[in-house]
């Protein structure tokens, strides 16, 4: 047993109420512009046509623009990529025309409408029906992982603790969600890929948290519930801002110097990263004591051995 230390302890759970509201005010605003700006799918979950192009000259985005229109492809989404010379094409759906052919057409299209020799650096095309299945397998990718998540956390500590962590996981990927809505990023497979490695990423710090919380529910001898947590996140903060802080050095270096195929898996992370290190302290931990955790949920039911009475009455 330990008596229980408040110096040197932070508060973290004396503000959790604000927290709490600022969090929730964060949530509906990302669902709102979710559902007024919607998500800007990539062309894995939408289907088309991706065309890469690269210029022998800075490329004027606004001609490109008019070039298209006029050869009938008004509904091309067009941006730069990486550099001023290599530009991204988007196309939707194009019936009875093979992808090449399609590409060999923008080509000749942009040479004569800018006068510039352009290469065609690549092409993809993702069908409609396959769009459509990969939008229903990812979100059933991430409902499978917070749902497996609950089981584990519930049999492996308790479960308000369970609660907790996927109430923050949820928190993650809907703020997530909302920074691509708000700001009109591409949303592909790789952001997918991002986000459930977020949920990796915030599950692993919520674990090391609630054990802690458990470990010091059965050390410390006195103190209420509130007091031990701020003890639990406070000898854990160091590791946590140190393993954040190396993740967020490799994921910046990769965000600035990986390139714009990457962009997006870097820009998910990145701020997955922030979000899922406070979650795990303001979120998880909150709701746990929202619920009302408490030593005796945490202590280890003494189970009696078979013929122990008996043993008693012989002493």
């Amino acid at each position: 047993m330990q008596i229980l230390n408040l110096k040197n302890t932070v508060a973290f759970m004396s503000i959790r109420k604000p927290m709490m509201i600022m969090s929730l005010l964060f949530i509906i605003g990302s669902i709102a512009s979710m559902a007024v700006n919607k998500m800007n799918w990539g062309l894995d979950f939408t289907g088309g046509t991706l065309i890469e192009v690269g210029f022998s000259q800075p490329a004027d985005l606004t001609q490109v623009r008019g070039v298209l229109e006029e050869g009938g492809y008004d509904d091309a989404v067009v941006q730069l990529f990486g550099s001023s010379e290599d530009v991204l094409i988007r196309l939707g759906q194009r019936e009875n025309m093979k992808a090449e052919m399609l590409g060999n057409d923008i080509l000749a299209k942009l040479e004569a409408g800018t006068g510039q020799a352009i290469d065609m650096r690549r092409i993809e095309f993702v069908g409609a029906n396959v769009g459509d299945e990969l939008t229903e397998q990812g979100g059933l990718a991430m409902l499978t992982a917070l749902i497996c998540i609950l089981v584990y956390v519930a049999f492996r500590f308790e479960w308000r603790f369970a609660l907790g962590s996927v109430i923050a996981l949820a928190h993650d990927v809907f703020l997530t969600l909302g920074l691509f809505s708000i700001l009109g990023l591409e949303f592909d497979l790789t952001v997918l890929a991002a986000i459930l490695a977020v949920i990796g990423y915030s599950l692993n710090d919520t674990i090391v948290v609630s054990d802690r919380i458990r470990e010091n529910f059965r050390r410390i001898r006195k103190g209420d519930s509130e007091e031990i947590i701020n003890i639990s996140l406070t000898q854990t903060l160091s590791r946590t801002m140190i393993t954040s802080f190396t993740t967020f050095v490799v994921l910046l270096a990769l965000f600035l110097k990986g390139g714009a195929l990457i962009h997006g898996f870097a820009t998910a992370l990145l701020f997955g990263i922030i979000i899922g290190t406070y979650s795990s302290i303001y979120i998880a931990s909150s709701v746990a004591l929202a619920l009302g955790i408490s030593k005796e949920d945490l202590i280890p039911e003494v189970i009696e051995k078979e013929g122990a009475d008996q043993d008693e009455l012989r002493m």
